[in-house]
């Protein structure tokens, strides 16, 4: 689908639409194109804890979500 198709698409369905809280969400996704985002620079010490931590999953070192859950719930109630 072309950029033009999309436009016609999205005009129709923006002029076809009552809901002011659908209005606002693509109000506010549509400003976000114009934001200027900002790059965050890591550190070499965040970039090698990085990984680090790539290189454990990778070796099958972490916990599940449901495991780490049940280790903080044991240490909570000690």
């Amino acid at each position: 689908m072309s950029t033009v198709e999309l436009k016609e698409r999205l005009i129709h369905k923006i002029l076809h639409t009552d809901s002011p809280e659908l209005l606002g969400e693509i109000l506010r996704l549509l400003e976000i194109e114009n934001e200027e985002v900002e790059v965050v620079k890591l550190s070499n010490q965040q970039k090698q804890a990085i990984m680090k931590g790539q290189e454990d999953i990778k070796n099958g070192h972490f916990l599940t979500n449901e495991q780490a859950d049940k280790e903080i719930d044991e240490w909570l109630n000690k």
